[in-house]
């Protein structure tokens, strides 16, 4: 249960490469806090600075079209964080987090982050990577947005869930299988176009289902068809 997680820092991408001492350190100037599933942890727009260190448990990052349309930025898992923008840069807050499971955060001062940032190499240097990546996430998004149909976005979306998700079988295997409204907001379309995107790689012996998973069985042809939609 996430009542009884252990209160540490040691799993957080992070902390992980400070020594102990170090790390317990900062365990030290947190709070921490239970949330429940489907409880709301921070607003879009909001004043506060704090960032938040998954422990256990799992949240979503939202925001909201002008029409009300949920966009799901990124769900987050142990060891992940969230927040970081608005406590280095002590703006607003750009997204909405909103727990999917019980879960417990290590919530940590604005100061706090950036004394860690300052005096830690490791710790600097592995939030420039984690920015970095933001980056990178967000211009494919944009390309996708501004070059792709629906469909294929649908397309793109599917084969990086799968990839994030390989295991150990090698098998590209999203368990459980996403919903379709996850998928739907995660690239700006409707629940019926992801029905039928879905539907139609199904046909074509590119996705299959297995019990409560989504498996990619051909993700060379998956992988050609989203790159040759881009080159178009």
């Amino acid at each position: 249960m996430t009542m009884d997680a252990e209160r540490s820092l040691k799993d957080v991408i992070l902390f992980a490469g400070l020594p102990a001492e170090v790390r317990r350190s900062y365990e030290q100037r947190c709070r921490w806090c239970v949330y429940s599933c489907g409880q709301q942890i921070i607003d879009s727009e909001t004043g506060s600075s704090e960032v938040f260190f998954v422990i256990s448990g799992a949240v979503r990052v939202v925001n909201y079209s002008f029409s009300g349309r949920q966009v799901t930025f990124a769900n987050l898992r142990h060891g992940d964080l969230f927040g970081e923008l608005a406590a280095i840069d002590d703006g607003p807050r750009c997204a909405t987090v909103v727990a999917t499971a019980e879960t417990l955060l290590a919530i940590m001062p604005p100061d706090t982050l950036c004394d860690a940032i300052k005096k830690h190499p490791a710790v600097a240097f592995v939030m420039l990577k984690r920015l970095a990546g933001i980056v990178r996430v967000s211009n494919n998004r944009i390309m996708e947005l501004s070059s792709l149909g629906a469909h294929n976005r649908v397309y793109a979306e599917i084969l990086r869930m799968a990839r994030s998700a390989a295991g150990d079988d090698g098998m590209l295997r999203i368990k459980p299988s996403p919903l379709h409204a996850d998928i739907a907001s995660r690239v700006s379309t409707t629940r019926e176009t992801v029905a039928r995107a879905l539907s139609d790689l199904s046909r074509q012996g590119i996705v299959s289902r297995d019990h409560n998973s989504l498996v990619v069985t051909d993700p060379r042809r998956l992988a050609d068809m989203v790159e040759n939609f881009r080159s178009e």
